[in-house]
């Protein structure tokens, strides 16, 4: 039996489609996403901070070298410090007997050593640590530091009084009368014995202690004084020399020996300052006390006992009748006192201005 053509028809679409459907590949069917919901396959790995945290980019290494001298030796114990650009602390270590040095977990990046060691030049070394490696920086050899020496030369006492005098051998009265026993700073250093005697020569070696010694020689004359000598050329010549040897017994036995052995210092210390009146008293005592050589006052032995050395001396050159042996030792050792108060109020208030060559003085305290 005959199947009418539509329905024939029908068939073979029908079987077509089925045929279509069997040979299609098969699609995968998955379920719809629902927002929030996870899924049981692994999520795709992303990049940018996800990444970082699952492979650092960054991996810390090291630094090490060795530090030796320039003959090759290595230096033990030598600061080396490692800074870096970032806010991190800096790092120091010690290196071993053989110079070596080591730095651990060090972050990639520009660094910077310092090597210190006593004796030598400090010496720097800059470099970049690349991520993860062992740098190893090339040796690093230490030069000798320059010794720098000061040397200080410092006077000697002796030096410096020395100095002392050659000022106070300038100071003449007009430029013309020695004015050698006065110092104008009150810190003068003590002289020694020798210095003591080289001054008292020079005084009494000056050429104006010989033109002072004949006027007073002339001066006695002309009184007839110490008539004994008599008048004339030969009186003359008694006075004159007579006068002078008061004066250099005077000068030797009171400004050189006694203060050597007594260690007093003969001058006369200015003082300059103060009231006229403590100055006149000042310059009076000064006739009676002196400076000692250890910088206190005290009695002025050497001048009284060199007046009275002076004045016994005199007994053996004075004509016997002008002689009174104790009396005129006594009178001249008097008088010389007051030669000297006399001298020292004229120092205090006159002498130094009519000094050209007074060099500034500081104040003195008795």
């Amino acid at each position: 039996m005959t199947m009418p053509r539509c329905k024939l028809w029908i068939v073979w679409l029908s079987l077509g489609v089925v045929l279509c459907a069997f040979s299609a590949p098969a699609q995968s069917q998955q379920p719809p996403a629902v927002p929030g919901a996870k899924s049981g396959l692994p999520e795709a790995q992303g990049t940018g901070a996800t990444a970082g945290r699952q492979l650092p980019d960054h991996l810390s290494g090291s630094i090490s070298g060795t530090v030796v001298d320039q003959t090759g030796a290595g230096i033990a114990g030598a600061r080396v410090r490692l800074s870096r650009q970032d806010q991190s602390p800096d790092q120091e270590v010690l290196s071993g007997d053989a110079g070596q040095f080591s730095f651990a977990s060090v972050p990639p990046g520009p660094f910077r050593l310092t090597i210190t060691s006593e004796g030598f030049t400090s010496q720097s070394s800059s470099g970049i640590l690349p991520s993860g490696e062992i740098y190893t920086v090339p040796q690093v050899a230490l030069a000798l530091a320059t010794a720098a020496t000061e040397v200080r030369v410092v006077p000697s006492p002796t030096e410096v009084a020395e100095d002392q005098i050659k000022v106070e051998e300038k100071q003449r009265v007009l430029g013309v009368v020695p004015n050698f026993y006065v110092t104008y700073d009150h810190n003068a250093v003590p002289l020694t014995s020798k210095q003591k005697f080289e001054l008292a020569w020079k005084t009494t070696v000056d050429p104006v202690t010989f033109g002072v010694t004949g006027v007073i020689a002339g001066i006695q004359q002309a009184q007839n004084d110490f008539s004994g000598y008599g008048q004339g050329a030969q009186g003359y010549a008694k006075r004159y020399g007579a006068s002078y040897a008061d004066a250099v017994t005077g000068t030797i036995i009171g400004s050189a020996l006694l203060p050597s052995l007594l260690k007093q210092d003969p001058r006369y210390f200015y003082k300059g300052s103060g009231s006229k009146r403590s100055r006149i008293l000042y310059a009076i005592a000064n006739s009676v006390i002196c400076k000692g050589d250890n910088g206190h006052w005290q009695a002025n032995y050497s001048g009284i006992l060199g007046s009275l050395a002076a004045g016994g001396i005199s007994n053996l050159y004075y004509p016997a009748k002008n002689r009174d042996e104790a009396e005129l030792t006594f009178e001249n050792t008097l008088i010389g006192i007051g030669e000297t108060a006399a001298v020292n109020l004229l120092q205090e208030f006159l002498i130094r201005r009519l000094t050209p060559n007074a060099p500034h003085h500081e104040p003195v305290d008795p």
